[in-house]
């Protein structure tokens, strides 16, 4: 008996740890019930679910705060609310202009690619012209929306980026066949209608145009040797040595301006393999070697 007292108080003691829960421990000795089963030689201790202490039922549920945002919060997030979906809107439209402006140089792409299956230059340079009127018109209609938001044109400049540098170099190409040099950076914003004030020509966008340019031409020099033309690596040797020693004046970042940069360099060192091939194989004329001492004195 004594030892069934003993430890109906070790288990009821294990609820008083804490010296504040005095009245738990009261509650759950009040909670203990002697029951004598039938048969049993000696009481036990049975302990009913009021035993649990008071405390646990103010920790049922955090408490919910009712009251409404303070005014000032909800004006600004209102606004912010009203600009993002203002530019949303802005970006959806510049990006449909980019999307007709990308279909439209495909097809000029698609154009001067002839170009290299000997086909007569007016007629594909005529057919690639046909492009440039409607790009031209879609860069008009891009300044048209960025003239609702001044001050954000770069904000917004990489949604017709990447479109804006293949242009460049479609026009850079179109140039070089049809007069033999580079495109100037503001005859290229001429043939595209914008203006340096308001909507211009991002430099790095016209640089990276005139490198991606530079990858045709190596292409273009093997198939013209193979068609019989054997002065146009000596043409386009002398023109991308000039555009390299114009390159190396800048002071380019590691960055994909620095990448394309490097592969013109390679695109001179595949033409100077055709054009020496070329060479000693006797091909060239005799007039040429004046030429090629200025050229490799510029290397």
């Amino acid at each position: 008996m004594k030892s069934a007292f003993r430890n109906a108080y070790c288990a009821s003691s294990r609820f008083s740890l804490n010296p504040s829960s005095v009245g738990s421990v009261l509650s759950t000795a009040s909670a203990i019930t002697i029951t004598r089963p039938l048969g049993s030689p000696a009481p036990y201790f049975a302990i009913t679910a009021s035993a649990r202490p008071r405390s646990a039922a103010f920790c049922s549920a955090p408490m919910a705060s009712s009251d409404p945002p303070a005014p000032q919060l909800e004006k600004q997030f209102e606004g912010f609310r009203v600009q993002l979906e203002e530019s949303g809107s802005l970006r959806d439209r510049i990006r449909t202009v980019a999307m007709e402006i990308e279909s439209a140089t495909r097809l000029m792409h698609s154009s001067l690619l002839l170009v290299h299956q000997s086909r007569p230059l007016p007629e594909v340079l005529d057919k690639a012209k046909a492009q440039i009127g409607e790009i031209k018109d879609h860069y008009s209609r891009l300044a048209k929306i960025l003239s609702e938001c001044p001050g954000q044109y770069y904000r917004y400049h990489g949604d017709w980026r990447s479109e804006t540098q293949t242009v460049v170099s479609l026009l850079a190409f179109m140039h070089w066949l049809e007069i033999g040099n580079l495109l100037m950076h503001d005859e290229a914003e001429e043939k595209l209608g914008l203006n340096n004030s308001e909507f211009g020509l991002d430099i790095e966008d016209y640089l990276i145009g005139v490198c991606f340019m530079s990858n045709e031409l190596p292409r273009y020099v093997v198939n013209q040797v193979t068609a019989g033309d054997y002065d146009c690596p000596r043409k386009v040797l002398k023109f991308l040595t000039d555009l390299n020693a114009s390159f190396r004046m800048l002071n380019l970042r590691n960055d994909f301006l620095r990448k394309k940069f490097d592969s013109l360099k390679y695109d001179l060192r595949k033409v100077e393999e055709v054009y020496y091939d070329v060479k000693i194989r006797g091909l060239t004329s005799s007039g040429d070697s004046k030429e090629d001492q200025v050229s490799q004195g510029q290397q």
